[in-house]
């Protein structure tokens, strides 16, 4: 009879206890729950609803349905944008990944102070605004008061316009590299650290010189870091928004409104007051890199792996 009691009593503080923690995992979650949704879901379905519709004088507000997109992949400053955004990834990517990694090598080789301050001053440039960052290299690369325009002035030479039209790639590369480099560095660092010493000790046993432990033991253990940060690298170049726009003043017409897909979404919504179609140039571009990336993961894929 006891036994009987017990049962049904102990079911149910079981329940008020499970209760109990459910409560509190969702006082723990809510906070973040309310901010995720009022600030990224509920303004991501707006924007949506929004480019579902079309905006004239004449005809006032229509529901288009995927009129706007029609119109985004038929429209030459949006193609051209994605365009030179792939272009720029092409050239950006590959040149990040094998700076970010030369320091990562070189630096886990090296087990002194200095490596540790070279670490942080390597990664300093991501921990400076956007912002401040290219107004800085907007500054350095002016012709009339930057500092290098004045030292090849005091060799009688003529410094590089890297805010002409001809060489906006250039002084972009440039300073995308710059901010972006030692953060990658970062990931590839700890990653090597992560890696078992004990193998590049037998490597060592064997005759194998540091040259050869870079080349068979430690970039391949690199593969799944070195995926990582491309993927990173890949999604945050076709959404080049940042370094173009707030150079567009300095570089004298070499930076059109339409330069990249996010500038020109930008002008639609806030120079033109067009927001539906802006609202379908961003969705557009969205789907452009949800594709770039899955083909990209797609044909590096390994089976077995993650990604297969």
């Amino acid at each position: 009879m006891t036994a009987s009691l017990a049962s049904p009593l102990k079911t149910k503080h079981r329940r008020s206890t499970t209760r109990r923690q459910t409560l509190l995992g969702w006082l723990f979650v809510g906070p973040f729950g309310i901010i995720f949704l009022a600030l990224l879901v509920l303004p991501i379905g707006f924007a949506l609803y929004l480019s579902m519709f079309q905006k004239s004088l004449i005809g006032g507000t229509r529901f288009v349905l995927f009129g706007n997109y029609i119109k985004a992949f038929s429209d030459p400053s949006f193609l051209d944008g994605v365009w030179f955004v792939i272009r720029f990834s092409l050239v950006l990517i590959p040149l990040q990944m094998a700076v970010s990694l030369a320091i990562a090598l070189m630096l886990d080789i090296l087990i002194t102070r200095f490596a540790r301050f070279s670490r942080l001053m390597i990664f300093m440039p991501y921990a400076i605004p956007t912002v401040i960052g290219a107004l800085m290299w907007g500054f350095l690369y002016s012709d009339n008061f930057g500092p290098l325009a004045e030292i090849f002035g005091s060799f009688g030479a003529e410094a590089p316009d890297f805010l002409s039209s001809g060489l906006i790639f250039y002084g972009l590369l440039n300073i995308v590299t710059w901010q972006w480099a030692g953060y990658y560095m970062i990931i590839l660092y700890a990653a090597l650290q992560g890696i078992d010493p004990t193998l590049y000790e037998a490597a060592r046993i064997d005759g194998a010189s540091q040259w050869q432990i870079v080349l068979r033991i430690k970039i391949p253990l690199l593969a799944p870091a070195l995926l990582l940060i491309l993927v990173f690298a890949l999604i945050g170049t076709l959404q080049f928004f940042n370094e173009p726009q707030i150079l567009q003043q300095l570089a004298a017409g070499a930076i059109p409104n339409d330069f990249t897909p996010n500038m020109y979404a930008y002008q639609q919504a806030f120079s033109l007051a067009n927001y539906n179609y802006g609202s379908a140039i961003s969705f557009a571009l969205g789907a452009v890199v949800f594709i770039c990336v899955y083909i990209f993961l797609f044909a590096t894929r390994k089976r077995g792996s993650f990604f297969s």
